[in-house]
């Protein structure tokens, strides 16, 4: 299989990953929620698991693949403050974990570019 026909596939599945493991251990998440959302942080864990669920189906399937792919987009730079959160609330934990957070934060932008690339890649598909 090329690179070009992996690539969608390999961002649905990290994005499916990643919303599996909102809902299997929904804690940690939790706690990366900025307050004054409304709702529960639960609520907002469950809804971005839902989310990564919904556009790691639709990077998956062809058809919907550019639609996905600049919704992923979106959706990276939509949790942004999220993971600044978390590199904020970390600051004083152990180097590891803090290295982890602060890390987080840079790999956004290839993360947004990976998904604008599957989006350019898709075009002319159907």
């Amino acid at each position: 299989m090329p690179r070009s026909e992996r690539s969608p596939l390999l961002l649905a599945g990290l994005l499916a990953a990643a919303g599996v493991a909102h809902f299997a251990a929904p804690r940690p998440f939790d706690a990366t929620i900025l307050g004054g959302l409304p709702g529960t942080p639960r609520t907002w864990t469950y809804a971005s698991g839902a989310a990564e669920l919904a556009l790691a189906a639709g990077l998956a399937l062809p058809r919907t693949r550019k639609a996905a792919a600049l919704a992923t987009a979106a959706f990276f730079v939509g949790v942004f403050p999220a993971n600044v959160k978390m590199a904020a609330d970390w600051r004083h934990r152990p180097a590891p974990q803090k290295a982890a957070a602060f890390g987080r934060l840079p790999l956004q932008v290839p993360l947004v570019l990976w998904a604008r690339g599957v989006a350019r890649n898709a075009e002319g598909r159907s």
